[in-house]
Parts: C-alpha cells; structure tokens; sequence
C-alpha cells in the first residue's frame, strides 16, 4: 500500500522547464500591504554586520528546510534522479575532500540541511556566549550556505510547484523567495550565475528595479501558515503575513533562538541576534563596599 502511493508520488513529480507554473499570474497574486521592502533587509544602524547576517541565515535555513518539508514526500530518489533547477540546471554536490558527486534531489537537499544545522549550531561559527567572536571567515560561510538553500529553492520551483500550489504555499514560498531575492540584492551574497535562473521569476514578482536595487513595490515576507498561524489579516486568503526578522536570547547563560520571518508588522523589524550580551550588575550592587 506504501510502495504504491509513493510509486503515485513519483510519478506526479514531473521536473520540465515548459511550462514554467510558478510564472503563470495566478501564481504570482499576493497581499501588499504598505511597507518597503527594503525595511526587511537594509543594516539597522548600530547592528553588527555580522550578527545581521546570522540572524537572516537562521531564519533562511528554519524556514526553507520548512517549506521543503511539506513537499519532501513527492522528492524521490527514482522521481528526482538528480537534483535539478530551471534551465535544466544540474547541481553537483561537492564534499569536504572537494570532490563533486552526481547525488538524487532527496539526497543532496539531505546534504544541504545537514551541513547548514551542523554549521548554524558550532559555537565557533554562529557563537552564542559572550565574548566568543565571529570567525573571519563567517561572511564566506554564509555565502555558501546562502547558494545551498538557494538550490533547494530552485529544485521546489522547478519540480515541485505544483504540489506547492496543491498544497495553497505557493503565496508563502513567494515570500520567502522574495526575501531572500532582496537580500541578495542588499549584500551581494549569491553570485549572479547562481540566481540567474530564477531571474524570471524576479521579474513577474517586481523584486528588482533596473539597477538591480530593490524595487518600490512592497511585501510582507514569509508564511504565518508555515510559522503555525493561520489567522492571517487576509480574511483567510493567502497572505504573506508580518515582516521583519526576530531573534531574541533566552535567560543569560541559557540562550535560545527563535528566528522567525512572521513577526508582526506593528513590531517592525526588531532584531536582536542569538548572541549573548554581558550581565549588567545593578548600580546599588556595584557600589557597594
């Protein structure tokens, strides 16, 4: 009974590039409310660069691993051979030796969220405890996984929008597409070959002005549905629910995560990284003898 459904699941996933389904209009409809976009991704003043960017990598990888998981049943090793993006694009994956493989969708998307969990995790890369550092090397680390999930954007667009679409998502992998597409541009995170696929998509969205800035068109970015609330001000619609970028630290000593793109729009873009702040001792303490 199993193997014949998942024979069914296979067989519906059907990786083409014609007709692109996630281009077609009736795709691309979603709720702008007035607040631009670029709120979400420019450097708030008085944040380090540093922890802006670990804080947007976190939520990039919570939310994308998320999308991919309300579709990971239809990415099979016999349906998705190979992991595959727009323009027939192949992806190789490369391991820690340097060495490319030709590995099934399933398989390298397995790859990707595995290595990015591993990485966002090490206290020497994403730190969480006072006085650890950021490593050199941290802007090139989220570089590349910024192109890794990117590729599993891809693979969802390209071979499985449909059940995205089945599903109703497909307003809220917009979004997120969307911010990720913005900021990309702010950064220059993705290298422009990696992202020229989708640039089609970047057009029928109105992400981008010509100079490749961000556009004055506005959006909400990413999936209340997905964050586990449905009561979205659509009026049950879809609906790209609150902006901004939430990351707040649990009790000193015990720090806890919570990256979040659905936070809400009264709120802003309140952004405080996972990294630990020094405790303050009250001033009747520090002054006494």
């Amino acid at each position: 009974m199993g193997k014949a459904r998942r024979k069914d699941r296979e067989s519906s996933s059907v990786c083409t590039d014609e007709p692109k389904l996630y281009l077609e209009e009736a795709f691309l409809e979603r709720k702008l409310p007035d607040i631009d976009l670029r709120v979400l991704v420019d450097l708030p003043a008085g944040l380090d660069y540093n922890e802006w960017l670990a804080s947007h990598t976190i939520a990039f990888f919570d939310h994308i691993n998320l999308v991919y998981g309300t579709i990971s049943e239809f990415c099979t090793m016999s349906g998705c051979p190979d992991m595959t993006g727009p323009q027939l694009r192949t992806y190789l994956w490369f391991d820690e030796k340097g060495k490319k493989t030709r590995v099934a969708a399933p398989q390298y998307i397995d790859y990707v969220m595995t290595f990015t969990q591993k990485t966002i995790t090490d206290e020497s890369i994403f730190p969480t405890k006072y006085a650890n550092e950021f490593p050199s090397s941290f802007e090139s680390i989220v570089r590349k996984i910024l192109r890794l999930l990117f590729h599993v954007l891809a693979h969802v667009y390209h071979c499985h929008f449909r059940e995205v679409v089945l599903l109703n998502l497909h307003a809220h992998l917009n979004c997120l597409f969307a911010h990720l597409t913005l900021f990309d541009a702010r950064f220059r995170l993705i290298d422009s070959h990696e992202t020229e696929i989708l640039h089609d998509l970047v057009v029928a969205l109105k992400l981008l002005d010509g100079g490749g800035g961000t556009a004055g068109a506005t959006v909400t970015s990413a999936s209340s549905i997905l964050a586990g609330n449905t009561n979205t001000s659509g009026g049950g619609d879809d609906n790209c629910a609150g902006a901004g970028i939430q990351s707040s630290s649990g009790n000193i000593g015990e720090p806890t995560h919570t990256s979040s793109i659905a936070t809400s729009l009264s709120t802003g873009i309140s952004t405080e990284h996972h990294h630990e702040t020094p405790p303050q001792p009250p001033p009747q303490i520090a002054s006494a003898q």
